[in-house]
């Protein structure tokens, strides 16, 4: 199991069950897993009791999961998982609502390849949101721009793209030009896990199919503009054959934000050296004397999208996260704004 990722701390955590053998959970379809344990792959389910004491749908282990079952293989029917190990990372899709509506994306991921072609495709404030998501999960994030080869200035995106993922890799590939294989293998060292991100069109699947030499998904054709159907309906986890392990993901446009504070800081730490210079500790960031985010704009040291951006995901993270204090905070923050507002006209 090494080869799947089972490190030390998870073989130690696995001698606390000694009747139960460990798997890794490959894929998953309609309740049923495909799981990989030292005897080869099979499939398995949950026992009932793990069903019921599990409130929250984040903790029903998922792709990438290690899991302990009570057989080693298959050869006499479905395994039954009794146990989920810790994670080391997980990456978590929330919508607004109760806990429970959490979805773990994978589990148990090295990195995050975070894909974007350099044609339409190409978003700087979706860059932001990916971000912030992979640093919360525990997992780190590497961008990877996709179809150089369609475009004359890659150089500058490469830097648009620097400015935004501070101290990420950046890598530019192109699997029709066979450009940047080298560096994507770096990552996928034999038990190392990646995902990969993006939405759909800009060349995931042509991505899978490359790295591992063979055409494991289905890929489809698309216009100049990156608009395309997803290929890949499932969340599957593939060992390549020098050992590294790749799990794809459904293409997604507009994924919620929630309880992301760590990545959140993080992605957005330029802004936030900013906001902790304000004189005030409820600076509205408008006319107030002192305001740090206004100096950086006004010196050009912060753009102003770059701002935006920033206040965007904000009300978004409050809103997912309490929804009846988010719209408070709004209406107490249009309060303040207006009291300041009156107090500067009377001067």
């Amino acid at each position: 199991m090494d080869g799947y990722g089972l490190n030390a701390s998870l073989r130690l955590e696995a001698t606390h069950y000694p009747k139960l053998f460990v798997a890794r959970i490959l894929s998953q379809s309609q309740g049923i897993s495909r799981v990989v344990s030292e005897q080869g792959e099979f499939f398995a389910e949950l026992s009932g009791r793990l069903r019921y004491e599990t409130i929250e749908a984040a903790n029903y282990p998922a792709v990438g999961d290690f899991v302990m079952l009570d057989r080693p293989s298959g050869n006499h029917g479905h395994g039954i998982i009794h146990h989920l190990l810790t994670r080391k990372s997980v990456f978590v899709r929330k919508a607004a609502g109760s806990s429970s509506q959490a979805q773990v994306i994978a589990a148990n991921i090295d990195h995050v390849f975070i894909c974007m072609s350099v044609n339409n495709d190409f978003n700087l404030r979706r860059l932001e949101r990916y971000l912030s998501l992979v640093w919360e999960s525990g997992a780190t994030p590497v961008v990877v721009l996709t179809k150089i080869d369609l475009t004359d200035d890659l150089l500058a995106k490469c830097r648009a793209a620097a400015a935004i993922a501070i101290g990420v890799d950046i890598l530019g590939i192109s699997p029709l030009q066979n450009e940047g294989f080298e560096d994507l293998m770096a990552y996928l060292s034999t038990g190392q896990t990646v995902a990969l991100l993006g939405s759909s069109g800009v060349g995931k699947s042509t991505l899978i199919n490359w790295l591992s030499g063979d055409q494991l998904l289905a890929t489809q054709m698309i216009r100049n503009d990156d608009r395309g159907r997803h290929t890949t309906t499932r969340r599957e986890l593939i060992r390549l054959a020098d050992g590294g392990m790749l799990i794809d993901t459904p293409g997604m446009r507009e994924i919620g934000m929630l309880d992301v504070k760590a990545g959140f800081d993080r992605t957005f730490s330029d802004v936030e050296t900013y906001l902790n210079t304000c004189r005030f500790r409820n600076c509205t960031h408008t006319n107030e004397p002192g305001c740090g985010i206004y100096a950086a704009l006004k010196a050009g040291h912060l753009s102003e999208q770059r701002w935006q951006a920033y206040q965007k995901l904000t009300a978004e993270n409050d809103y997912f996260e309490n929804k009846a204090a988010f719209l408070k905070k709004k209406k107490e923050k249009f309060y303040q704004i207006a009291r300041l507002n009156r107090k500067n006209k009377k001067k």
